[in-house]
């Protein structure tokens, strides 16, 4: 089943305990975001960003009790999206609560090799998310199978990862840039 609109926004919403993001692309093509990344990699100065319905969102539900989290992997030197991303979004996210961890795999090889971008809600749901090799998001597809090996590539993957704030302030080479 593919999912969109109201019934995607849905799995976020009706989270009893956790929503997790497993990122693996050193880039996202997202429409929304194509100004912002365009005056970022030309040196322009971008409108702030503090809030959004992401942010407000986390930080309730963190106040609820509830987790949200992901693990992006990537490699040096960080792309331009990456660079982007980790500044305009991942800082505010984090403020509001989101547990974003980096597993840096440019020197060791990938524990996650060819598994690809989803989300898991609950640890009884996967959504996977599917992208051309780009970064251009095709589709969102429930996974209709046992999730245990994705239950297995969390724990592998946040095990194995850093927090976002020590990977940005732990003298990465790639950070500041």
């Amino acid at each position: 089943m593919l999912l969109d609109g109201d019934e995607w926004r849905r799995r976020f919403a009706d989270i009893k305990q956790e929503a997790w993001r497993l990122e693996a692309l050193p880039q996202y093509l997202v429409p929304q975001e194509a100004e912002e990344f365009a005056a970022f990699r030309e040196g322009r100065p971008m409108s702030p960003y503090t809030t959004s319905s992401y942010t407000e969102r986390v930080s309730r539900q963190r106040a609820e009790g509830k987790r949200n989290g992901r693990v992006h992997i990537v490699t040096q030197p960080l792309s331009d999206y990456l660079r982007f991303e980790f500044t305009r979004y991942y800082e505010a996210h984090v403020r509001a609560g989101d547990d974003i961890r980096i597993l840096d795999v440019t020197n060791r090889p990938n524990p996650l090799e060819g598994v690809q971008d989803f989300w898991m809600f609950d640890r009884e749901e996967v959504v996977l998310m599917n992208y051309e090799a780009e970064g251009r998001q095709l589709d969102r597809e429930v996974f209709e199978g046992d999730v245990t090996p994705f239950i297995e590539f969390q724990r592998i993957a946040v095990s194995e990862s850093v927090p976002f704030e020590e990977y940005v302030n732990g003298g990465h080479r790639a950070w500041p840039f």
